[in-house]
């Protein structure tokens, strides 16, 4: 089922946000972890390599942030704590989050429900609805039914489409709901930058700028079809939407289905002899067989990523003959790219990326 934005961007769209998740997970588990700094990230030791999956705000208050080296974090926060990732938690408790959400109705009718991943989803009416009234009264329920459901806190954006919604939720973290439309875009918007746009980083911020073009008033303003001559005919009138705050994309309760499946390993220390990368990839290519058998999909196309001595990551990639799900068959076609490789840097981390065959109905 989906749900379609109508001309003045009606019915409402909220976007669920779970504060904190990893890290409200773990302080559900240990209460006495409550107020303290907590890091989620690795297996839980400062001292390895590794990076912050996700930080409490306390942790956050002392400028610790998600992607940033363990280490690094631990130098800028010494009295956090650190846990190790535990994905069967963090699975069971977003289960629950959207079994909540999944039962709701508004104005009448079942919501429609486009989950993005394990801490963030997209609501909306169905169709079927009847009046709707307040959607801030509306929003308050979706997090009083998360709250009582799982026990976690909640953030909703509430917007005219799936843009605005996504962006109104981070002016109302934590804990709270804020509103984001045609009505108020500009003025809430117009003098941020371009990077504070859902779908523009800092690279693509960068290639803006130099276009003379800093904020996102400066983008609706801007020329289209210049864009389109700059970045291309399909992004550069894409970025001026986005300026303008234009999304006609609907929400959609379709269950998403993964085009691939891939596993990746940071050592500890680096691996200098080539033979023992070749195990490692070999090894890793095996945990990622596991995963696209559980898909019941054979791999089409097998991708190798590769981080060098100090932070060079290469990235290369076959398609196969035919598709296949043995595991020494994909084991030795992702060895085989490491001959695209030149040998004359240890090995830092390896990645290897298996891409299915489309399910039969496509994607």
């Amino acid at each position: 089922m989906t749900v379609r934005q109508g001309p003045e961007g009606q019915p409402w769209v909220l976007h669920v946000d779970l504060d904190q998740f990893l890290a409200a997970v773990e302080v559900l588990r240990h209460p006495e972890l409550a107020g303290l700094p907590v890091v989620v990230g690795g297996r839980g030791d400062p001292t390895e390599r590794g990076v912050v999956s996700t930080a409490s705000y306390e942790a956050r208050a002392f400028g610790v942030g998600s992607g940033m080296p363990l280490r690094v974090a631990a130098r800028k926060c010494p009295e956090a704590v650190f846990l190790p990732v535990d994905k069967e938690a963090y699975n069971e408790a977003s289960a629950q989050v959207m079994a909540a959400l999944r039962a709701l109705t508004w104005g009448g009718a079942p919501v429609v429900l486009e989950v993005l991943g394990w801490d963030e989803a997209f609501l909306a009416p169905g169709p079927a609805h009847g009046e709707l009234g307040d959607p801030r009264e509306y929003a308050g329920r979706v997090r009083s039914a998360v709250l009582e459901a799982s026990g976690l806190h909640c953030s909703v954006g509430i917007g005219d489409n799936k843009l605005r919604a996504k962006i109104a939720t981070d002016f109302g973290k934590p804990r709270g709901v804020w509103q984001l439309t045609a009505q108020n875009w500009q003025e809430v918007m117009g003098r941020r930058p371009t990077t504070a746009l859902w779908g523009i980083g800092s690279r693509t911020g960068k290639r803006l700028a130099a276009l003379g073009i800093d904020t996102v008033d400066q983008l609706a303003a801007s020329d289209a079809r210049a864009l389109a001559a700059e970045i291309g005919p399909t992004m550069g009138p894409w970025f001026h939407r986005l300026g303008r705050g234009v999304d006609t994309s609907p929400v959609d309760a379709t269950p998403w289905v993964p085009r691939a499946h891939g596993r990746e390993e940071t050592f500890q220390e680096d691996l200098e002899d080539w033979h023992e990368v070749a195990e490692a990839t070999r090894r890793i290519t095996r945990r990622a067989v596991e995963d696209i058998d559980a898909e019941g999909r054979p791999a089409a196309r097998v991708g190798l990523k590769i981080r060098l001595r100090p932070f060079i990551t290469l990235s290369r990639s076959l398609t196969l003959p035919e598709p296949s799900n043995d595991p020494d068959v994909l084991a030795e076609a992702a060895v085989s790219l490491l001959d695209r490789v030149e040998h004359d840097r240890p090995v830092r981390l390896l990645g290897v990326r298996l891409e299915m065959v489309p399910p039969p109905d496509g994607y």
